[in-house]
């Protein structure tokens, strides 16, 4: 027998007797070496096709019905006993022992009496009954009906069982759509509802050093406030203008941050230094008064940018303020390990669960927040923390032995070893007391304001509204320093600050961009377009002397 599938293929194609088959419909088997007896059946099946709707195949012997088994499925097999080369009772066992066809019913058709034996040898090979020759019509009738009909519902459960496969993996299909549009639908919506708590967060932030501004402002306009209240009203207004500062400044630096539009300007840092001083800073605004704070700093030096790591240290110790209630401790420690500095920041405040202590770094995050809790936050100021601290090579870390124990926050950076240099000693006095201070301001308020505080230390002061005027007064008054604007209507103050480096007049002036916009793209086109020095608003009354006063050389060190 064969086994190459390609020969057992165009052997079946050579014989006789094979109809079109349809593989939606039974197959029956015809299995007979006498050619006579095999038209006789073949013949007698082909009236019942369309009534029992089957189709026949034949074959001439065992071997010829062994291919035919190997290339389709049969409903019933009418098989000869008495064939030479490979008997009826051999086909049958060799059908029977191949997996895929040994369920197959086969008939045994015989022009012999069978004996008892003879029919047991049948029955042990797999037959499921005996024809004896004459064959009566309607007795093969029934007994092929009987299996075609069972055929005929194998061949429609498979159908529908395709059908169904189909329909399961179309369903399942829509399933893993709805499921994606449902996974987005929660992300938006998660999306969507920290957006909101984030908006009104922000604006609880802001409404707070507002309403305190707004009310110092008014009761400095009443009559009969003393000097101790109208003392107390400045100091509010100063404070709750610089909790502004630091709302605006940490959203826009996460922001910039986080798409790559900040770069860093590093040099040698005394680190131990710089602690010292942002500590010494929140002790002078005061909001450190209620506080047990320790510090043990260790001498050493990082790589770093001074502006960005003093964010760093601001934003820890806030931190540790904002969670821990009055009288708690806070303990600052600065030490080199190895070749790394580590600064931690403990507080007795009310730590962290288990929980929180991965995510606390992330953006939007905070701690338990309380209706009598008298600082907020956007939950911005750590995550700031972690992006600049790895910008600068480092590490962030968070612990917390849970609810009301405190917590401990880490920061790891890349020590260098550097030599401190002795402070290079200034001249008592490189300027005058007083100048001619030209503002170039749209903003009405804005304008006065600034006016105001810089006569008020005794410099001449010349105001302008927009570009053009600005650009006539700086030519007709000659002022020293020129605090211009960008945002200006009809003429920016890079055109104003390029008109006024183009005249003879005014080249020599000092410029200095007061403005709204920081971004290091903003600073680095003032530059260009001839200013000497960029502020960004709010400017504190120190630095915008210092500016003012010193040598732009002198003032960019001091900045």
């Amino acid at each position: 027998m064969p086994a190459d599938i390609a020969s057992l293929r165009s052997c079946f194609q050579s014989h006789g007797f094979l109809f079109v088959t349809n593989q939606n419909l039974p197959n029956v088997l015809v299995v007979n070496d006498d050619p006579g007896s095999l038209i006789g059946l073949v013949g007698l099946l082909s009236q019942w096709q369309q009534e029992l709707n089957f189709q026949v195949f034949s074959a001439r012997s065992g071997e010829e019905a062994l291919r035919h088994v190997l290339m389709h499925e049969f409903a019933v097999i009418l098989l000869d006993v008495n064939m030479p080369s490979m008997s009826g009772f051999e086909t049958a066992e060799a059908i029977h022992s191949r997996k895929a066809s040994a369920s197959t019913p086969i008939i045994f058709v015989t022009a012999y009496s069978a004996d008892e034996m003879n029919r047991l040898k049948g029955y042990e090979q797999g037959a499921v009954d005996y024809l004896f020759t004459p064959i009566i019509p309607e007795i093969l009738k029934a007994k092929v009906g009987v299996f075609v009909a069972l055929a005929r519902n194998k061949l429609e459960l498979k159908l529908q069982a395709k059908v169904l496969d189909k329909k399961t993996r179309a369903l399942t299909a829509i399933n893993q759509r709805l499921e994606a549009e449902i996974d987005k639908r929660e992300i938006a919506e998660q999306k969507n509802r920290t957006t909101e708590e984030f908006l009104a967060m922000l604006g609880h932030e802001l409404r707070n050093p507002l309403s305190a501004i707004s009310s110092a402002a008014t009761l400095l306009s009443m009559d009969g406030v003393n000097h101790a209240q109208s003392t107390k009203a400045r100091q509010i207004i100063l404070r709750q203008s610089g909790q502004l500062t630091r709302i605006v400044d940490d959203l826009l630096d996460l922001s910039r941050v986080m798409s790559g539009r900040i770069t860093l300007a590093k040099r040698p840092l005394d680190f131990s230094k710089l602690v010292h001083a942002c500590l010494e800073t929140l002790v002078f605004s005061g909001r450190t008064r209620d506080y047990q704070i320790s510090i043990h700093t260790d001498i050493v030096f990082v790589d770093a940018d001074p502006t960005r790591m003093e964010q760093v240290i601001t934003n820890l110790l806030d931190n540790a303020i904002k969670y821990t209630p009055s009288g708690g401790e806070i303990d600052i420690e600065l030490r080199s390990t190895n070749e790394d500095v580590t600064l931690s920041v403990r507080d007795s405040g009310i730590g962290m669960s288990a929980d929180l202590l991965p995510r606390v770094f992330d953006v939007f995050v905070q701690g338990e927040r309380t209706l009598d809790r008298p600082q907020g936050g956007l939950g911005i100021g750590l995550s700031l923390v972690r992006q600049l601290v790895t910008m600068h090579g480092g590490s962030v870390e968070a612990r917390s032995d849970g609810i009301g124990r405190g917590s401990t926050l880490f920061i790891r950076l890349p020590q260098i070893y550097h030599q401190a240099e002795a402070p290079e000693a200034m001249p008592e006095s490189e300027s005058p007391d007083t100048y001619r201070i030209l503002i170039i301001e749209d903003n009405v308020d804005g304008r006065d304001i600034m006016s105001m505080r810089l006569s008020s230390l005794g410099h001449v002061v010349i105001t302008a509204g927009d570009g053009p005027s600005g650009i006539e007064l700086a030519a007709k008054e000659k002022p020293d320093v020129i605090l211009l604007d960008i945002g200006l209507p009809t003429m920016d103050g890079y055109s104003v600050a390029k008109a006024l480096r183009a005249n003879p007049a005014t080249c020599h002036m000092r410029l200095i961009a007061l403005t709204g916009y920081g971004l290091e793209e903003d600073r680095i086109r003032s530059i260009e377009a001839g200013f000497d020095l960029h502020l960004v608003k709010p400017v504190d009354h120190e630095r915008l002397l210092k500016a003012i006063t010193a040598s732009p050389a002198k003032a960019a060190q001091f900045l």
